[in-house]
């Protein structure tokens, strides 16, 4: 499995628990710290919990180690390392004030396929 369908079975995952505003962005040609972040959030500490938990059930199904998990017991910014994947899972509240998207605004947007999109 490459990384791009890697990102679209996060996403599915992510969406499978109600995150809201997935987003792919491709961080090759911006950063040295991973190839891609997917970024979404939760409107309540238990929401953001149980979307990391979904990208960890369902890499872990795929046969795909999980590095590092960080911050889910605040539940308020969680970051799945999935070494050339980083996932944050943002309250939404936090996600607005850190705005990742603008701070990594070089960065190009990756086109996901959500199958259980509302």
């Amino acid at each position: 499995m490459d990384n791009n369908e890697i990102l679209q079975v996060i996403a599915n995952a992510c969406d499978d628990k109600r995150a809201e505003d997935i987003v792919a962005l491709d961080m090759q040609d911006v950063s040295l710290m991973a190839d891609y972040f997917l970024v979404c959030h939760g409107s309540n500490e238990r929401q953001v919990q149980a979307i990391a938990g979904a990208i960890k059930e369902t890499m872990e199904e795929t046969d795909i180690h999980v590095k590092r998990m960080e911050g889910f017991e605040q539940a308020r910014w969680i970051l799945v390392d999935l070494d050339d994947i980083v996932c944050h899972i943002f309250h939404e509240d936090e996600r607005y004030y850190y705005n990742l998207e603008r701070l990594w605004g070089d960065a190009s947007r990756i086109e996901l396929h959500i199958a259980g999109s509302r």
